[in-house]
């Protein structure tokens, strides 16, 4: 079936989003579920964009509803996050992009991710979050911006410069 193939992929994807692991497995399960409920009404072709939107849009809602909680709880209990052990020894630079992509916001961050992650164009994505291509490219221009200016990344870590389709200049 489709969820077994794509599992590690959308979990990849939603931790990205998410920040921990946990809470990417969660979202994924979720999202597979509700994907699920409208199984025979997918067309063939679009499950990949499909699943992926309804992946995006299930993380949007989330933190809308965390923040209006955050809102109207006046304290709210400390999550422990705890970093698991990595055999790559890479734990240090996916800390700091999970700290850099933490500070930017949901919508801006699903952007940075659906672009640099998934490798999508930015009429896929305007497709995908049903907003306009421009729309798109200022929430991944500023996403970068932040990134790049992002203590704990460092001036090791570049992000590759888009080029103009038509004048030619770098981004």
């Amino acid at each position: 079936m489709y969820a077994t193939a794509a599992w590690p992929r959308l979990v990849r994807t939603a931790h990205l989003l998410t920040g921990d692991l946990h809470e990417a497995e969660d979202l994924v399960r979720t999202t597979l579920a509700r994907v699920r409920a409208r199984w025979r009404r997918i067309p063939r072709d679009d499950v990949d964009f499909y699943v992926r939107r309804s992946l995006v849009r299930t993380h949007l809602g989330r933190t809308r509803r965390r923040r209006a909680a955050r809102l109207l709880t006046p304290l709210l209990p400390e999550r422990a996050r705890r970093a698991l052990p990595d055999p790559a020894g890479a734990v240090g630079r996916r800390d700091a992009l999970g700290r850099a992509l933490a500070a930017l916001p949901a919508r801006r961050r699903a952007v940075v991710v659906l672009r640099h992650w998934e490798g999508l164009g930015e009429a896929e994505i305007a497709q995908l979050l049903g907003c306009s291509a421009g729309t798109v490219k200022t929430h991944a221009r500023r996403g970068l911006e932040v990134l790049r200016a992002h203590p704990s990344l460092g001036p090791a870590v570049t992000f590759p410069a888009r080029r103009h389709p038509v004048s030619g200049a770098r981004s």
